[in-house]
């Protein structure tokens, strides 16, 4: 590589990794505005904030989730902590092919040195520090028998014969410690809902009040290809309820606080769809599952790979179903509505009618559906306008069997998801994303008793809560305005020595150019009235 490369090389710009972004000024303005809205309206309706860690056990989310599910097999970002690399360094030591093959003093050596790796390996398998599992247990095994072999055949006479036998042995043995885990497998949450669950069980929150209601904000990550409104890093604003009953009406109250919260947030043209997806059972959702795999096969020819794929493993799945093709024949299947068991209808009848108590519009949809057995029962959906064919900005249902599977008790709960991202860019498209720009005032000062002054005013301003730019060094009054005019001030506060020995300030709204002098307390309350006024 020549120098000039190099020096190239060096000023290399870096750059958000694709599927990232910076959120800059003055938009993040509109996210804390909602994020803000979130805490409000969530609030009032009895839910408290929970922050959770970005990353949890890969195990965590495969029980969750789904194992086979898109998110976890080819989405999720996940990769090996390794706590001790002592360990990792030593074993390549240790099963060397040099120290292996080696013969006479050296092999004897070759002995201790492995004793000192196990005796190692163990203390990390007994301390926590590498995975306390079965396939750990069974590797210190398998090389707890190798020391003992080691051991007696270091005592025979023909120590190049022994080093061999031994070396045999312990290239089986390194074999299998390539199965050894040397660290947790850990995963960048690729949504909240398991992690949520797993602090609900972790923090024993069954032994308070129930039901526990709580909501979180923050971002969560998958490898899945960036397209509008869809990120690898995105944004979600989300809240459970778990414990208690599944009385309809919580289901409803749920869906009532989600459709208060877009509401605030200036949201329109939001569209809520519900479905009931029964539970699992043969003389309900499992039933159905099976009449539905039985009419896909008979169509089978007629749909795409992955649709095909969906009939053996998930054939609720195909109802999700995208392709153009595909639409056609979905439309003729069987809808789960119609193989509802009794209490299952009877639920999704009152959670219909909580709605309409509460004036909430809906449509129904029957192929909104999930695909996990511990999901049932009711399952919505919002969508908004300005985000294209994909345009589902929030999803969410009842999962009573989630906590359980993870390790808890039997538990009832329901939640949703907001795709923040979705939400800012559909607020942004329908105009109601306007975030005010610049500053409240711009302090022009000139001379040294006037920059006592205006450090005098920033303060009580700022104490005011309104936004002040005060500049570091003094400035002609021409250009000053014209600085406050580019970082887009409403006003300018003119302090120079008549101002100040006058007792009067002179402030200029830059908007119309009109100006007026007023003592000091005179103007907090002048800014304040105009602030109201505007607000």
């Amino acid at each position: 590589m020549s120098d000039a490369t190099a020096k190239k090389e060096e000023r290399r710009k870096f750059q958000a990794i694709k599927g990232t972004r910076d959120i800059l000024p003055p938009e993040t303005e509109l996210w804390n505005r909602v994020e803000q809205t979130a805490h409000e309206v969530f609030a009032t309706f009895g839910y408290g904030e929970i922050r959770l860690p970005i990353f949890e056990p890969t195990e965590l989310f495969a029980r969750a989730v789904g194992g086979e599910t898109d998110v976890v097999a080819k989405e999720m970002y996940s990769f090996i902590d390794r706590a001790v690399p002592d360990i990792d360094r030593a074993s390549g030591e240790v099963f060397s092919r040099e120290v292996l093959y080696s013969s006479g003093d050296a092999f004897a050596r070759y002995v201790q040195r492995f004793e000192g790796f196990l005796d190692r390996l163990k203390e990390a398998y007994e301390m926590g520090e590498i995975p306390n599992n079965d396939a750990n247990r069974a590797v210190i095994e398998k090389l707890e028998n190798y020391r003992a072999i080691a051991r007696e055949r270091t005592k025979w006479g023909d120590l190049q014969a022994s080093s061999e036998a031994v070396a045999d042995y312990a290239a089986a043995s390194f074999a299998f410690l390539q199965h050894m885990q040397l660290g947790y497998s850990l995963a960048l949450r690729p949504e909240a809902t398991a992690s949520v669950c797993r602090a609900y069980i972790e923090n024993g929150m069954q032994s308070l009040p129930q039901p526990v209601r709580l909501y979180y904000t923050g971002p969560m990550f998958r490898r899945e290809r960036p397209q509008k409104g869809r990120y690898r890093q995105f944004y979600q604003i989300g809240a459970e309820i778990l414990g208690g009953t599944d009385a309809p009406a919580i289901d409803a109250e749920v869906i009532e606080m989600l459709m208060t919260f877009f509401d605030k947030c200036g949201l329109q043209g939001a569209t809520l769809y519900i479905n009931s997806i029964g539970h699992n059972a043969d003389n309900c959702r499992r039933g159905y599952v099976e009449l539905l795999r039985s009419e896909l096969q008979k169509v089978r020819e007629r749909l795409g790979e992955d649709s095909k794929r969906r009939i053996d493993t998930n054939p609720l799945r195909v109802l999700d179903s995208k392709l153009a093709s595909e639409q056609a024949i979905i439309a003729t299947l069987p809808h789960i509505a119609d193989h509802l068991c009794d209490d299952c209808k009877t639920h999704y009848a009152e959670v219909k009618r909580q709605l309409e108590v509460r004036g909430i519009l809906y449509q129904e949809n029957w192929r909104l559906v999930r695909g996990l057995d511990y999901y049932m029962r009711t399952t919505f959906e919002i969508t908004a306008p300005g985000l294209g064919s994909q345009n589902a900005v929030c999803g969410g249902g009842r999962y009573d069997g989630l906590v359980e599977l993870l390790g808890g008790p039997p538990t009832k709960g329901i939640g949703f998801a907001i795709g923040e991202d979705r939400l800012i860019l559909s607020l942004q498209e329908s105009g109601k994303g306007q975030v005010q720009q610049g500053r409240d005032v711009y302090i022009a000062w000139m001379g040294e008793r006037a920059y006592a002054a205006a450090i005098h005013a920033a303060k009580d301003l700022r104490k005011a809560g309104f936004s002040v730019e005060l500049p570091p060094v003094e400035q002609k009054f021409g250009k000053a305005l014209g600085q406050a005019d580019k970082l887009g001030a409403k006003y300018a506060l003119i302090l120079g020595d008549n101002e100040v020995s006058e007792g009067l300030w002179t402030l200029k709204t830059l908007s119309t150019g009109e100006q007026a002098k007023f003592p000091e307390p005179d103007l907090l309350e002048f800014l304040r009235q105009q602030k109201n006024v505007s607000s």
